[in-house]
């Protein structure tokens, strides 16, 4: 796989540099993430955990991958500004495990309300005199 960077921006205020990539892939798939962030880290001579691929695009039938990442100034500045799904994506956070919740049992009703619930009253009709 060849990278090439597009375009390559400082966002001082996150602590950051944008960048813009095109990866060819005559020889092979579409590359993996994880694959992208080693030779964005390489290509930048920074280390891999500072590195988040944000997205990667692929045609059909073109061996080119085009994408947007980020390469932070440390990891913690990439844990504060990136979004958890992200981190996730990137391996830089484990996935959060949703806390199982137990059906609440059901209540009993006392006696008289459980009576009532059965029998229902009966309404009077008016009766028609002829």
């Amino acid at each position: 796989m060849d990278m090439e960077i597009i375009s390559k921006d400082e966002n001082k205020l996150l602590e950051r540099i944008e960048i813009r990539f095109k990866a060819t892939h005559a020889e092979e798939g579409t590359p993996q993430r994880e694959d992208v962030r080693d030779k964005i880290a390489t290509l930048l001579k920074v280390p891999k955990e500072r590195v988040i691929v944000d997205s990667m695009r692929s045609e059909f039938g073109r061996m080119e991958t085009v994408g947007y990442a980020k390469v932070y100034n440390t990891k913690e500045a990439a844990v504060k500004y990136e979004r958890e799904h992200i981190l996730v994506r990137n391996k830089l956070k484990e996935r959060a495990q949703p806390a199982k919740k137990s059906a609440p049992a059901p209540q009993e009703k006392p006696p008289t309300e459980a009576k009532a619930e059965e029998e229902p009253e009966a309404k009077p009709t008016k009766e028609k005199k002829e």
